[in-house]
């Protein structure tokens, strides 16, 4: 009984947050962090135990993806931007209009692990906060959730950090130990409007921030050990605000430093690091936090012999075609509505 009650009073909450975004009346009572906990468990719960109603509330139309584009005056392809906020369960796509970019669709966050905070190293299933890129090589094809989200954490603010990790996908479902699950539905749309956008832009901006950054949630949260990083995250959360327009980020001093873009010059592809800041990454990375040469090491180092006559070089050659194969149907068909996750 106390069980149900509690999945009632989560879903009252989601339907009356999501009510609260569609019309644009935002409240200015701080983020409760405990709520919030309480409320992604639970959804969590009823997936591991199939009660979990589908779609969640506040869910846009995924089978409407190219008229609900066509509605908003906006095409597949066009630069996109995400915003992802913790502690609300939120993710917004913003669409580039003109000159600025719009909001297009917010998606309830079925589940996020960890709590808010960024992730600071490997295994903590922490999920990041911070400004990171997606790019093409980031389109994620792995064994599980073949089209998702690589968010590119650690960026260079997390490396000059010393933080460390790996492949932090946006994806389907509803479990995740550091990654943002979306449900399948809602991840497969995400996918086809970012994969569209990266054949027309090298780079996709994703602001991960606490919570919303309003006034009274960073006052609620200012003895976090985390204030400070939060109020930097705040100035490329106001930025966007007043622009529509992906703040310039870079990394001084080890701390995130903003200033306002213009639509007069060209978007940022990514935080850059500051001169001072250079000597602070190890010394085997380049700025982007790569190994320099390593790529082309690999490309000029030749194949290995395989004998065909073997059944395992058969094997390796039908695996190796596969991968081909499905990273071909992968590029195929960004506006397809029945595109699935596998």
């Amino acid at each position: 009984m106390a069980g149900a009650r509690a999945s009632r009073l989560a879903v009252v909450a989601w339907a009356s947050a999501a009510w609260v975004c569609a019309t644009g009346l935002a409240t200015a009572e701080p983020v409760n962090p405990e709520r919030s906990q309480a409320e992604k468990l639970e959804r969590w719960q009823a997936a591991r135990s199939g009660r979990l109603q589908l779609p969640l509330p506040g869910t846009p139309d995924t089978e409407k993806l190219i008229t609900r584009l066509a509605n908003a005056g906006m095409q597949l392809g066009a630069p996109v931007l995400i915003r992802i906020f913790k502690a609300e369960s939120e993710l917004e796509v913003w669409i580039k209009k003109g000159r600025a970019f719009e909001l297009f669709a917010t998606y309830p966050v079925c589940y996020w692990s960890g709590a808010l905070g960024p992730k600071r190293h490997e295994g903590d299933r922490q999920t990041p906060e911070g400004f990171y890129t997606v790019t093409e090589d980031l389109l994620h094809h792995g064994q599980r959730w073949r089209r998702s989200l690589n968010v590119g954490y650690p960026n260079i603010f997390d490396r000059v950090n010393g933080r460390s990790g790996s492949v932090i996908l946006v994806h389907g479902g509803c479990d995740s130990s550091g990654c943002f699950a979306m449900t399948n539905a809602v991840n497969a749309e995400l996918y086809d409007l970012v994969s569209a956008a990266l054949r027309i832009t090298p780079h996709v901006p994703m602001q991960i921030f606490p919570f919303r950054m309003t006034d009274a949630n960073v006052a609620a949260n200012s003895a976090s050990p985390w204030a400070q990083f939060w109020r930097d995250l705040k100035d490329g959360y106001e930025s966007f605000e007043r622009t529509r327009l992906p703040p310039k980020v870079s990394v001084c001093q080890r701390r995130y430093q903003v200033r306002d873009a213009s639509p007069f010059e060209r978007e940022p592809e990514g935080v850059e690091l500051c001169d001072q800041d250079r000597d602070s990454l190890p010394p085997h990375l380049d700025q982007a936090g790569r190994v320099p040469g390593k790529q082309a090491q690999a490309a000029e180092r030749p194949a290995p012999a395989c004998d065909l006559a073997r059944p395992s070089c058969r094997k390796w050659v039908s695996l190796r075609d596969r991968k081909g194969a499905n990273r071909a149907v992968a590029g195929r068909g960004a506006g397809n509505k029945t595109s699935t996750i596998r």
